[in-house]
């Protein structure tokens, strides 16, 4: 199995619009971060990591051409704003694509896109979504094991991931205790780090840090990136095991 970076970037992605920054006008190409999503690859199986607004984008960039499932931590639009980008996946199928989530983050997507749960829409007209409850269990999907894990953004709870030795968690602002029990032996950690001044909602750099210290990886990536973070003046003050990711970095999931 391999994990694929989609994309690693904050809200407005970057560049950002109307911005520039020294990392917005950068021509290193490790510094274009379209919004945070990932793509779980097994031999048989296909599973996306929220559909934001540049899925389209990123789907071309991969040559994506079928998806099993997806996986949506929570209900920002930068993570679900592509939703109605699924419809090439179920357009020619009598199927319908299954959608995970906690229950929060189901109903926003029942209330945002409520066309798509219509009777009577055309199936060119909307994405045909299976909804199906994430309530803490861990669950299989094809060949692939999913542990959802229960992290705070902020006032909501939101999810991340479990897979294997590889855990995916963006947008966190504080990890609950049980949940860094069950983070034991992880070799590879994704996780949210939006830049050094505080936010309310994300961790910085520097708390970032502190998790990966409690949580030991042999190695973690940095996602959900601001502009503020430049991708080579980084890398000079980080732990060897510790990096910025960036758009297209693919890492093997053991188990």
């Amino acid at each position: 199995m391999q994990l694929t970076i989609l994309g690693c970037g904050g809200s407005m992605g970057v560049p950002m619009l109307a911005c520039d920054c020294v990392v917005c006008t950068s021509t290193e190409p490790r510094n274009q971060r379209t919004r945070t999503a990932a793509l779980i690859q097994s031999p048989t199986t296909t599973i996306l990591i929220d559909p934001g607004p540049d899925l389209r984008l990123q789907g071309l960039r991969h040559n994506l051409q079928q998806l099993d499932a997806v996986l949506v931590t929570h209900p920002h639009q930068d993570h679900i704003g592509g939703i109605d980008d699924l419809r090439p996946f179920t357009l020619h199928t009598q199927r319908m694509l299954p959608l995970y989530a906690n229950q929060f983050t189901l109903d926003r997507i029942r209330y945002q896109y409520d066309y798509a749960f219509a009777s009577g829409e055309s199936a060119s007209t909307r994405p045909s979504l299976g909804l199906n409850l994430l309530d803490g269990s861990a669950l299989q999907i094809g060949d692939v094991p999913i542990i959802p894990l229960p992290i705070d953004h902020g006032d909501w709870q939101i999810l991340g991931f479990r897979i294997g030795d590889l855990t995916y968690m963006t947008d966190v602002s504080h990890i609950p205790e049980p949940t860094f029990e069950m983070l034991h032996g992880v070799k590879s950690l994704i996780i949210g780090a939006l830049r050094h001044e505080p936010h309310p909602l994300h961790f910085t750099v520097e708390q970032a840090l502190a998790a990966v210290a409690r949580i030991q990886p042999e190695q973690a990536f940095f996602v959900h990136m601001s502009h503020s973070l430049d991708y080579n003046t980084e890398h000079a003050t980080l732990p060897k095991h510790v990096q910025l990711a960036y758009d297209g970095l693919v890492l093997p999931i053991g188990e």
